[in-house]
């Protein structure tokens, strides 16, 4: 019983020394929230440009793609069981419809 009792207070003392040392007090050398803002003010038009003229397209091209490829599988899903699902489609169409629109007015929101 006692040799139990000996193998737990040694596992819970290296649990300990273990957890005290891989823990390391990290502290910022200044002020990281102005690093980040100035950050972001220089690079800002970049960002937009990339986003604006990669990101976004992307992302439609996929989302149409989707669309379609939804709509196509609902039609023929129609044809052989006589219901049309409508709720991925107009979802997928919603989606498109924000993510065209978003350039309009994502950056006012940022």
């Amino acid at each position: 019983m006692k040799k139990k009792w000996t193998r737990v207070l040694v596992c819970a003392v290296i649990t300990v020394l273990i957890v005290t040392a891989s823990a390391v007090p990290v502290f910022a050398a200044g002020d990281v929230a102005g690093a980040i803002e100035n950050t972001w003010t220089q690079a800002q038009t970049q960002i937009k440009t990339v986003v604006n003229n990669v990101v976004f397209p992307v992302v439609d091209m996929i989302l149409a793609i989707l669309f379609f490829v939804k709509v196509g599988t609902a039609y023929f899903e129609y044809r052989k069981h006589g219901q049309f699902e409508f709720a991925a489609p107009c979802i997928l169409f919603a989606c498109l419809i924000f993510t065209l629109t978003a350039p309009l007015y994502i950056w006012t929101i940022l």
